[in-house]
C-alpha cells in the first residue's frame, strides 16, 4: 500500500470519528433542549394546578369548619332539648313530692320540693 493511501485512509477515519462526534453531541444538544422545553411546560402546569389545589384546600377547610360549626349547633339544640326535658322531669317531680305532702303532711320525713331530697328536723 502507498504513503499516500495510509495517510488518506487516517484522515478520512479521524473525519468520520469526528463526524459522528459531532452529531452526537449535536443529537445530545437538541434533546437536552427538548428536555428543557418539555420541563418549562410541566412547570408551567404545576404552577397553574397550584393554585387550583390551594383552592380546593381552602374549600376543604372551610367544609370541615361548616361540619364543625354544624356539628356544634346540633350539639347546643340537643343541650338545649334536654335542659327543656330535665326541667319538665323535675316539675313532674315536685310535683309528685307535693302531692305525697299533701296526701300525709305528718309524714316523719316531709320532702322539699324543689331539693326532691328528705328534710330532716
Amino acid at each position: 500500500m502507498a504513503t499516500s493511501t495510509i495517510v488518506l485512509i487516517v484522515v478520512l477515519a479521524v473525519a468520520a470519528l469526528l463526524l459522528i462526534a459531532a452529531l452526537a453531541w449535536l443529537a445530545r444538544t437538541k434533546r437536552n433542549q427538548h428536555r428543557h422545553v418539555e420541563a418549562d411546560k410541566i412547570r408551567d402546569t404545576a404552577k397553574q394546578e397550584t393554585l387550583h389545589v390551594k383552592q380546593q384546600e381552602a374549600l376543604a377547610a372551610e367544609t370541615e369548619a361548616d361540619v364543625w360549626a354544624a356539628q356544634a349547633s346540633g350539639l347546643q339544640q340537643q343541650a338545649a332539648a334536654r335542659r327543656v326535658e330535665a326541667a319538665t322531669w323535675r316539675d313532674q317531680l315536685n310535683e309528685q313530692w307535693d302531692r305525697a305532702n299533701e296526701l300525709d303532711p305528718d309524714s316523719p320525713t316531709p320532702v322539699s320540693p324543689k331539693s326532691a331530697e328528705p328534710q330532716h328536723h
